[in-house]
This record gives C-alpha cells, structure tokens and sequence, in this order.
C-alpha cells in the first residue's frame, strides 16, 4: 500500500531570510519569507518553524496562508539575532492544484549573516535562500 503513494518533488518554492531596515525603530532586522516562484498559485499553505542546538530549542511558530500567488512571497515572521547562532528549520505544507506537497527547508547554524547574501528570486533584494 505504500508504495501506491506517490510524494511529489517540491519546486520554485523557497524560503529566504533576509535583513531589512525597521522603519520605526531604525534597527535592521532579519526576517524569513516564503517564495512562490512557479506559475501556479499555492493554496492552505502551512508552516511551522523552529530553531534548535544540541542544547537549546525555541518554541514552535506556525504559520498559515490561505493562498500564496503564482511568482509572489509572503513574510513569516521576524528572527531575533540570537536565534541565528541555532539551526532554523521551516517545514512547508501546501496544495497546487489538488495534490499536496511537502518540504523542510534548514538553515544550519551561523548560516544567516551578511557573508552568505545571494540574490534572491522576485524580491528584488539579497539574503540567504534555502532551496
């Protein structure tokens, strides 16, 4: 029976996390972003996030999106700078069409910082991408 059940390969979704200035506080905060870069739209899109070590492990977040357009991004959540020294981990649940895919995407520890900025898709700006 397992066999008969097919998980498809996630593509051109993505997470990023890149630093942005705080227009109140004036401060430059990191924030993590889903990325719809397919031609289809995705629907129920859940997530759950997570930072953890070896020895410390923060809170679960989840996050939900009733419809994340085709070549679009959406916000997640803001990072604090002390989460960025743990592995930061986003599993990503969603529909296209009417099947269901699946993906975590990790961000290994010290991985988040200004050294590692790439261009990131859609957005217009640089960050660190986990594909």
């Amino acid at each position: 029976m397992k066999k008969d059940i097919t998980i498809p390969e996630v593509k051109d979704v993505f997470i990023a996390v890149v630093q942005e200035k705080h227009l109140e506080y004036h401060t430059m905060d990191w924030n993590a972003y889903i990325i719809n870069n397919s031609d289809q739209d995705l629907e129920t899109v859940l997530i759950v996030s997570r930072g953890y070590s070896s020895t410390k492990q923060t809170a679960v977040m989840r996050h939900q999106l009733a419809l994340l357009p085709a070549r679009s991004f959406a916000k997640i959540e803001y990072m604090q700078e002390a989460v960025l020294a743990l592995h930061n981990e986003f599993k990503v649940t969603f529909f296209k069409g009417n099947q269901m895919f699946d993906k975590t995407y990790v961000f290994r520890k010290n991985t988040i910082n200004t050294k590692a900025f790439q261009p990131i898709p859609l957005m217009n700006t640089n960050g660190v991408l986990v594909k």
